[in-house]
């Protein structure tokens, strides 16, 4: 990636120019190309590498309500666990993944910092590089279930997968790029609800970004749901993300969804024009294609009023207050 201001020097002095080509500002596209089918084996493996590192902060972090203290947060140049541990007895340490540098980067509170390439590295390899990078910085953490989560390979061991080895940089870094932007647009959808919301966080089991709405109604889960669904949704919540595609939907796409689902949800309509409802098992899931949101003449425009819509519709349907819970520009300042 070519940095928007380069620093040179010239006869020992340092000059700045900003990078103008024929006389216009370089300007990085809002959502850039990123199709599936190009990046799948890369993002296969970044995947799992994600997935290794997120057990890590599942077993060494706080547990929060409706698994908050899981998912990655994003950084300036990749994605972060947060500092961790110290309640189970180790250091405090945070692991983040730079896919500038495409390093995977372990620091320790007294300042010490370990890091190693990503490039040409399997899940195994991965996996016994970073227990031994913890290791030799004195944590100690067991991965209650060393294998992948809700994945084809879900019966194999980390440190046994040798297959998911590739680790193209640019699309890595791609990833990277739209998680960013994805990011603030989510930032600036949150900012429009006054009440609980989770951050705008990175899940690693299902490899998207969400963020989520809650109202304050207790959802009673039948006893034979798994812990995971119980805690995820234990309140009724509509949920808003972006994902990069999987074999059953492959492409990358802008979702919504409300759990529960209210009766004639489908029936509601969504913008712009190329959303859509999809039946996803029982469920009904609002889509707005990436493809489509990036053809739209103001990208972000379109994607921020999918959400609205998508949100009206789950909210209006479960009889949420609509008004009541309106929080323009973020402000709940009353004399504002």
């Amino acid at each position: 990636m070519r940095p928007p201001v380069l620093i040179m020097v010239i006869r020992g002095r340092p000059a700045v120019r900003s990078a103008v080509r024929k006389g216009k500002a370089m300007t990085r596209e809002l959502f850039p190309p990123v199709p599936y089918a190009e990046w799948r084996e890369t993002k296969e493996t970044v995947h799992r590498f994600a997935q290794v590192v997120g057990k890590v902060r599942l077993a060494a972090s706080a547990r929060r309500n409706h698994w908050w203290n899981v998912p990655f947060h994003l950084t300036g140049r990749g994605i972060t666990t947060r500092p961790m541990g110290q309640l189970d007895g180790n250091p405090i340490f945070t692991i983040d993944f730079d896919f500038v540098g495409h390093r995977l980067v372990v620091s320790v509170l007294d300042g010490r910092t370990v890091s190693f390439p990503l490039v040409g590295r399997s899940v195994a390899a991965f996996h016994d590089t970073l227990m031994d990078t913890l290791a030799g910085l004195g944590i100690r953490v067991r991965l209650a279930v060393p294998h992948p989560f809700d994945l084809p390979d879900a019966d194999r061991p980390f440190a046994e997968d040798t297959e998911h080895a590739a680790y193209e940089p640019r699309h890595a870094q791609r990833y990277w790029q739209v998680l960013s932007q994805v990011a603030s647009v989510l930032e600036e959808f949150a900012a429009g609800y006054e009440g609980k919301v989770s951050p705008v966080h990175h899940f690693w089991h299902t490899f998207d970004i969400a963020h989520t709405r809650f109202s304050d109604r207790r959802v009673e889960q039948p006893r034979q749901t798994d812990p995971v669904t119980r805690e995820a949704y234990s309140r009724e919540v509509i949920s808003f993300g972006f994902w990069f595609g999987d074999d059953s939907f492959p492409e990358p796409a802008f979702y919504s969804y409300t759990a529960p689902e209210p009766a004639g949800l489908a029936d509601e309509p969504l913008r712009p024009e190329a959303a859509r409802w999809v039946a996803r098992g029982e469920s009904q899931l609002a889509v707005l294609r990436y493809d489509d949101a990036r053809a739209a003449a103001d990208p972000r425009a379109a994607v921020l009023g999918f959400y609205e819509s998508a949100y009206r519709a789950g909210a209006g349907r479960a009889g949420w207050d609509v008004e009541r819970l309106s929080c323009a520009g973020g402000v709940t300042d009353p004399q504002l």
